[in-house]
Order: C-alpha cells, then sequence, then structure tokens
C-alpha cells in the first residue's frame, strides 16, 4: 500500500515528527522557523513539506480532538470529515451499552470511531478504500492489539464472513459526495451513497447492530421505522445524524435530539412514541409574543419543535419558520431566548432608528425566512450606543419584518 504519508511514517520522518511537536509550531513564524531548521539540517523538502503539513493540521485538530491530536496524524479532507471525539464516545458507549464485543467501522477514515470503540476494551477492524485513511487510521490505533486496519471496498466484504469471524457490531459511514475532487457535491439520495442505505440495512440479517452515518438533512421517508435515528449538536452546530438499528437502538426507536454543551449531554424525545420515519407533527402557529425562542439545530433537524413548543407552552410565529414564541422564556438547553424590545419594517432606515431608541450599538443579525444577506444588512445600519441588541429577519403573519431584541440565554 503506498500512501502519500509515507515519508512522515518512516522512522526518521517520525522521531522528526514527535521532536517538532515539542517545539513552537502553532503560529506561520512558527512553522517558518521550523522550515529553515529542518533545511538547515539537510532534510529532505518532500519530508519538510509532509512534516510541516502534519503539525498545521494537529492544530487544527484540537477544535476536533484536544491533546490527543498532538499524537495522531490526519489528511485535510480525513479531518474535516472525522467525527469529533465527544461524538465517537457517544457511539462507543452505545456500541458497548449493547453487548456488542467486535465492531467493524466500515468507511474508518482517520478512525476515530475506531478509536472512541477501541478505547472502551472492544475489538475493532477498520476499513477504508483510501490508502492514506487507512495509514492515518494503522497510526492512530497503533496502541490498540485489538485494532485491525484493512485497506479494501466495503462493498467487497462478506457480512457473513465477518459475522463467522465474531463481528457482532457495525458501523458504517457510506460516501454521501460525488468521488471527483473538484466539483465534488453532496448525494442527497440515499440509494446513491456507496455503500447505498438500503445495502447497509440489509447487512442486519447476518449483524443486528447496525450504526450508520447519514446526511443530517435526510428525508424522514427514507428511514427505517424501527431504528433510532438521532441528531447531534455541539455547541448549537449540528454536527451529524446516525441511524441506530437493533441492540443498538436500545432506547427505542423514533427520532431524537441529542445536544452536546461542553461536557454535558442533553436528549430530547418525541412525547408521543412514533416511527422515525413518520411525518411531522403541526406545530400551532400564533402571533408574536413577549420572548422569541430559537431551537437548537438538532431539535429542527430531528423535527421536534412542536415537542418542544408543547414543553415550553410556546408557538411558531409563522408556519414553517423554526421561531416559537412564549410569554414566559422557560430555561431549555434545546433553545436561545430572546426578549423583544421592537419589531419594524425590513428596512436599514427603520432598523437603525429603532435600534439607536433602545441604545443598541452592538448587533448581531440573524434570519430565517427572509432573502437578505445579514452581513450587507449589518454594514447598512448606523448604529449608536453601548447596548448588545439582535436583529432577527422572519415573516410574520406572512411580511417581512425586523425584529429587535436582546439576548436571554
Amino acid at each position: 500500500m503506498n500512501s502519500s504519508l509515507d515519508p512522515v511514517l518512516t522512522r526518521e520522518g517520525w522521531d522528526l515528527l514527535t521532536r517538532l511537536q515539542a517545539l513552537p509550531h502553532t503560529t506561520e513564524a512558527d512553522q517558518a522557523q521550523l522550515n529553515a531548521l529542518l533545511r538547515k539540517e539537510g532534510i529532505e523538502p518532500t519530508l519538510v513539506s509532509a512534516l510541516l503539513t502534519q503539525l498545521d493540521l494537529r492544530v487544527h485538530a484540537h477544535t476536533k480532538f484536544g491533546e490527543f491530536a498532538n499524537h495522531m496524524i490526519f489528511t485535510r479532507d480525513g479531518l474535516e470529515q472525522a467525527t469529533r471525539l465527544n461524538v465517537a464516545a457517544h457511539h462507543a458507549g452505545r456500541f458497548r451499552d449493547s453487548g456488542a464485543t467486535y465492531v467493524a467501522d466500515l468507511g474508518c477514515g482517520i478512525g476515530s470511531d475506531s478509536l472512541a470503540i477501541a478505547g472502551l476494551g472492544l475489538k475493532t477492524l477498520s476499513v477504508d478504500l483510501n490508502p492514506d485513511a487507512v495509514a492515518c487510521a494503522t497510526t492512530n490505533l497503533r496502541d490498540f492489539p485489538d485494532s485491525d486496519v484493512l485497506l479494501g471496498n466495503v462493498l467487497d466484504l462478506d457480512i457473513h464472513e465477518l459475522a463467522d469471524r465474531g463481528v457482532d457490531a457495525i458501523f458504517a459511514d457510506p460516501a454521501r459526495r460525488t468521488g471527483a475532487k473538484r466539483g465534488s457535491r453532496r448525494l442527497m439520495n440515499p440509494e446513491s451513497w456507496s455503500p447505498s442505505l438500503s445495502t447497509v440495512l440489509g447487512w442486519r440479517e447476518a449483524i443486528p447492530r447496525v450504526g450508520i452515518k447519514v446526511a443530517p438533512g435526510i428525508t424522514y421517508s427514507a428511514l427505517p421505522e424501527d431504528a433510532c435515528v438521532q441528531w447531534t449538536s455541539v455547541d448549537g452546530s449540528i454536527v451529524e445524524a446516525a441511524v441506530w438499528t437493533g441492540p443498538l437502538a436500545h432506547d427505542g426507536s423514533g427520532r431524537v435530539a441529542c445536544v452536546i454543551k461542553g461536557s454535558r449531554t442533553f436528549t430530547l424525545r418525541a412525547i408521543h412514541e412514533a416511527p422515525a420515519n413518520a411525518p411531522l407533527i403541526p406545530t400551532p402557529v400564533g402571533k408574536l409574543a413577549d420572548y422569541l425562542g430559537e431551537p437548537d439545530d438538532a431539535v429542527i433537524r430531528a423535527g421536534l419543535i412542536s415537542t418542544l413548543a408543547d414543553q415550553l407552552d410556546a408557538h411558531l410565529i409563522s408556519e414553517s419558520i423554526a421561531y416559537v414564541s412564549a410569554t414566559e422564556a422557560t430555561p431549555s438547553e434545546f433553545i436561545r431566548w430572546f426578549k423583544v424590545e421592537d419589531v419594524v419594517t425590513l428596512k436599514p432606515k427603520t432598523i437603525s432608528a429603532a435600534l439607536r431608541s433602545l441604545g443598541i450599538g452592538r448587533i448581531e443579525v440573524k434570519k430565517r425566512g427572509a432573502d437578505i444577506d445579514p452581513a450587507t444588512l449589518r454594514r447598512s445600519l448606523k448604529l449608536s450606543g453601548d447596548k448588545d441588541g439582535v436583529v432577527i429577519a422572519t415573516r410574520i403573519e406572512g411580511r417581512h419584518r425586523a425584529i429587535i431584541a436582546t439576548r436571554v440565554s
């Protein structure tokens, strides 16, 4: 197997990387000094470039892996697509709690999920078609003797043979983009993924425990009704959706929102049990009240706004726009609340006047259901004052409006 990472993975390359990791390397000036140092020592330019690339990737990887990044290797695409360590830990916990002992991570990438699963003492078999990904996964799993990494196409695997070898769980991450390096686009139809969603679900005949990363925007009708499908956000941003079947769906079937904030995790399920592929439950629409709420992205994607609104005694302010309103800002980890200060037409002059009257000179612009560019709108406003505020461009009773608000939570 040939990989572009081979220069780094030689004894010389690894020793140099370990040595450089201990030196300052986080700024462009640091990297320039290291470049000059290595060239002065007569290190081959190809190896110098590869080493500096790894140092740069490790710096960026801290947002996903923390200090563990200092001992891992990456590719740019692999790092971008890798599961965050705290999310991978949730995956691993689900496998452990289901009673799994040997997990096949199919489409493993750089091995972040395998790393978390192996960290809980489970055996892993990690498979990927990309030689660079396999090189990363092999290196990143080097401290786990019960973790094997294989270069190959998951479509060529005999799932029944894996079961005979003792594999009792699968985690699959189908390719959801076209293969072109330039002009790559997302594949919206799950049957166009590689492997297709139906193919992966078919593996349950041999191995009932199957987890699948899917596109967060997947249509509910494409989901298996007997699965638990979980949308996960980290610090307010959606990061993934995953389908869990068989014993992995130990918390029951249906759609779930998982919100991770720092070291804390919160989950929201529908009040009334419904299969994962059930249509949305309509949320009542009413007038704008004293507070405006912005549900977490995971809640929105999981189709649980009606459940959250019911808990908070809230309602939508416009059909199909994910803002809710209530007379009280009931604390919840699944929503951000704003106090409504004024409502004006969606015109810069009118908005500027309203902000000045409230003494608001520092603003954040949000939008849903309004065809405006937040940055352009912000630049067009004439601001003065020392208070913080939020301008929310949306529709109210079918008309575009700007809600002037202050943040509550």
